[in-house]
């Protein structure tokens, strides 16, 4: 069963400049629909396979609690008190937390994959790790699974 991922833009649609390196930087709200009574946790991975030097990585974040919704503007220190629970990893920027689109200027329009697992429990990993190693901590761990792709062109 695929999980049903939205926001405030559509699948395929632009994401709004708020939520890029142009505008305030904060990642956008994720409405997750269709989440099995036996997921324990959450994880998301955000990243651009259209980057000049290969997918790059904008935000890795796991143990979110299955309530169905991930809130917009999540602090990237570890040591703010958020909405919700939450670990956050580093990505290709080097830093901890969600790091908006921001592709070169004249590179045309890339695509931002915001890719949610379900998972069957909450995994042993600490604050800034790769993207590398949450998919690794993540196997056999999956019960579902879905996506959402927004898409961004610098001007």
């Amino acid at each position: 069963m695929f999980l049903k991922v939205t926001s405030v833009f559509g699948n395929n649609k632009f994401i709004p400049t708020k939520y890029t390196c142009e505008g305030e930087d904060v990642n956008p709200p994720l409405k997750i629909e269709g989440i099995d009574e036996k997921v324990v946790s959450l994880a998301v991975i955000m990243d651009d396979p259209d980057a000049p030097i290969g997918t790059f990585v904008h935000w890795v974040a796991w143990n979110i609690p299955p309530t169905g919704g991930i809130p917009d503007a999540i602090p990237r220190k570890p040591d703010v008190k958020i909405p919700i629970e939450i670990t956050q990893g580093k990505g290709g920027f080097g830093s901890i937390g969600y790091r908006g689109p921001c592709p070169p200027r004249g590179h045309g329009v890339h695509h931002y994959h915001f890719k949610i697992y379900a998972l069957d429990s909450k995994l042993v990993l600490k604050p800034g790790a790769s993207k590398r190693a949450l998919e690794k901590a993540m196997k056999g761990h999956i019960l579902q699974q879905g996506e959402l792709v927004g898409l961004y062109e610098r001007k």
